[in-house]
């Protein structure tokens, strides 16, 4: 046995670090496990190309919880947060472009360029969501009710949120469609361009393996637009030095805390005796004992590999098997020796087509065809791509008069029909490229080095079954008080003393922070 801590976190994401460090502030001796040579997870940047600073998963910031960013004093460890404006920049085939702020007035002049009538409606839109978010928000740093075994606390969080329902009015019919249905059938009701309707529409996929026309997808695009920048709603922003540049603040005010970071340890199996845990395994057979175990990785990982399913309850295994990890996205990162010269936006020095997110999406038809692709198991032949490229607003992740491109691309299907994705994905990388190159000329000429990540590369290297960056899909079956499987979302599990404090539990996937401080607060009997 290798020493003895109050709690033990499996995994050092942002979700076990903030876990880890609300544990330790109330003064509790907390031990940090990470299989990596670096801690957060997909939330990291690493030196993938010399001289640059890689977001390799993750690549921007808004959703994380000021709460925490606040009760942690982050600033203090170096997080900085560097605002994007404008926020989005979309060219079209035809030469037009459209860019997207936070300024309305700015919003509405874009707008205008396609369609009058739209640019009168999306302050409407945003007011919509902005009534929607006001009722959602305050969720997502609730313990979900356990619906199967209600206590009185349970019973008072269902009452208020029906009342916070209720005072919607009519307008309560708006947040359960945005809950449940589809996002395009939204985006068609408001809007009338389909140049606008693409460029928000990406926001509705992102993660997921479904079309803008399926129900659920109007949640994921709700998900991306919660969260704020310097107190601006859905503003996104980079994180200087990259997304690891937040973890490892979270990491610093850890350690000043008194939490112990351990990386380059793999947690092999979490102990169990007489129904509840009391420390890990490693792979190389020490243990470390713990009253408390708080795993940030995983259902599938949790429960079906780090523990033997026969002490688990039949029907929780039955629904944890059930669990929904479908995934059709990939991640490349590119290192430029200069920045593209969009062909509707002329210019290779940082300007506003650089800074914020690039949409290579015409038109809300061409998202459906590409998910018909991934639907039969194919990468898709025209596949939808959202770029940011990081070094027109942050000069510190790239070498001096270079840049790096972050490309997020959808559908490329974890499981294919034909191939395998070690032999496919460069071939599949050529055909973003191709893309790219379609809209800025200079593109293919311009890349120093690439990194291509395909969903079994991301499953791989940050443990994520199937490649889901939301550590399961986020379909309404599978939110709230159903996350990860009724009866068992506050956090707790069927063995005692064992939580999950990660994206597998409510609210989610996304940088936010807010399962690991629902977590603690759960552990710490505050929630």
């Amino acid at each position: 046995m290798a020493g003895s801590y109050d709690a033990i976190i499996i995994g050092a994401g942002h979700n076990g670090l903030v876990t880890a460090c609300y544990l330790a502030r109330a003064g509790w001796k907390v031990l940090v496990l990470e299989r990596r040579h670096v801690v957060g997870g997909a939330c990291v940047t690493e030196e993938t190309f010399p001289g640059f600073k890689v977001s390799t998963a993750a690549y921007v910031n808004s959703l994380f919880r000021k709460e925490i960013i606040r009760d942690l004093r982050l600033a203090e460890h170096g997080f900085e947060v560097l605002e994007r404006n404008p926020a989005s920049f979309t060219p079209f085939p035809d030469g037009r472009y459209l860019f997207l702020g936070g300024d309305g007035a700015f919003n509405r002049r874009e707008i205008a360029k396609f369609s009058v009538r739209d640019a009168e409606n999306y302050p409407k839109y945003e007011a919509m969501l902005e009534r929607v978010a006001n009722v959602i928000e305050p969720t997502l740093l609730m313990r979900p009710p356990n619906l199967l075994r209600p206590n009185w606390r349970d019973l008072w969080n269902l009452f208020k949120l029906g009342r916070a329902f209720q005072k919607m009015g009519t307008g309560m019919s708006e947040a359960v469609e945005i809950l449940t249905g589809p996002a395009r059938a939204i985006l068609d009701r408001w809007f009338e361009s389909e140049q606008l309707k693409a460029t928000l529409a990406t926001d509705a996929i992102i993660g997921a393996f479904a079309a803008p026309s399926m129900p659920g997808t109007a949640y994921v695009l709700f998900h991306h637009v919660m969260g704020e920048t310097n107190g601006k709603r859905g503003v996104w922003a980079y994180v200087r030095g990259g997304m690891g540049g937040l973890t490892q603040a979270l990491a610093r005010a850890g350690k000043a805390l008194g939490v112990e970071i351990r990386t380059e340890v793999e947690v092999g199996r979490i102990l169990v005796k007489n129904g509840a845990a009391y420390g890990v395994a490693l792979a190389d057979g020490t243990e470390i004992h713990a009253r408390i175990v708080a795993s940030n990785a995983d259902a599938h990982v949790t429960f079906n590999r780090l523990l033997d399913n026969r002490l688990l309850p039949p029907a929780f295994t039955e629904a944890i098997h059930r669990i929904n990890y479908a995934s059709a996205s990939m991640k490349i990162n590119v290192a430029l020796s200069e920045l593209p010269d969009f062909s509707a936006y002329r210019g290779t020095q940082p300007g506003p087509q650089h800074r914020g997110t690039i949409h290579l999406c015409p038109d809300p038809d061409y998202i459906e065809r590409a998910y018909d692709d991934a639907k039969y198991g194919r990468p898709s032949q025209y596949p939808v791509l959202e770029c940011t490229l990081p070094s027109a607003v942050d000069d510190t992740v790239a070498p001096p008069g270079q840049h790096l491109m972050s490309m997020f691309v959808q559908y490329a299907p974890y499981k294919l029909r034909e191939g395998h994705w070690d032999e496919l994905k460069e071939s599949f990388a050529d055909r973003c490229f191709d893309l790219v190159n379609e809209y800025a000329p200079n593109f293919k000429r311009s890349v120093i080095a690439r990194q291509v990540l395909s969903p079994l590369d991301l499953e791989r290297t940050f443990a994520l079954t199937g490649g889901n960056i939301f550590q399961g899909a986020m379909t309404l079956n599978q939110l709230f008080f159903l996350r990860p499987v009724p009866g068992f979302a506050g956090y707790r599990t069927p063995i005692r003393g064992l939580y999950l404090c990660g994206a597998a539990a409510h609210p989610g996937g996304g940088v936010l922070g807010a399962a690991g401080w629902n977590a603690a607060r759960t552990i710490l009997g505050k929630a």
